[in-house]
């Protein structure tokens, strides 16, 4: 059994919690650097303004700010609940091979790149009205 890094978690709550206050006075997520120095899409851009749309329950706008990690969101907790699940009944959680990390790297990197590309200017972050 993997021990889970409770610092890696403290991080990321108090992450998280910095980022809702700074949300709640501003009004406003964070700007994205790369978006802002060079004029191009990361494969995150989008990702605060989807998180915002989920909360309020526009999942189809959500969906439009940042497709990729809208899918691989919901693909992340439909394998956290069969891990449990799995967890519950062998003790011992599922082993991801390592290709797997690779591949969905070289997806995010491909979706980066294409969403930078004309031809594919659906994958931009989109307001849905």
């Amino acid at each position: 059994m993997k021990k889970i890094d409770c610092g890696f978690i403290i991080v990321t709550i108090v992450i998280i919690f910095l980022y809702a206050i700074s949300f709640f006075f501003t009004g406003e997520g964070l700007p994205c650097i790369i978006l802002e120095k060079t004029g191009l899409y990361c494969p995150g851009c989008g990702i605060s303004r989807m998180f915002i749309s989920i909360i309020h329950l526009d999942f189809y706008q959500a969906f439009r700010y940042n497709p990729l990690i809208f899918i691989l969101l919901i693909a992340c907790i439909l394998f956290g609940i069969v891990d449990t699940i799995f967890y519950i009944r062998n003790k011992k959680h599922i082993n991801i091979p390592n290709y797997i990390y690779i591949i969905l790297l070289l997806i995010i990197i491909a979706y980066g790149i294409m969403r930078n590309i004309p031809m594919f200017s659906y994958l931009e972050p989109t307001v849905v009205n």
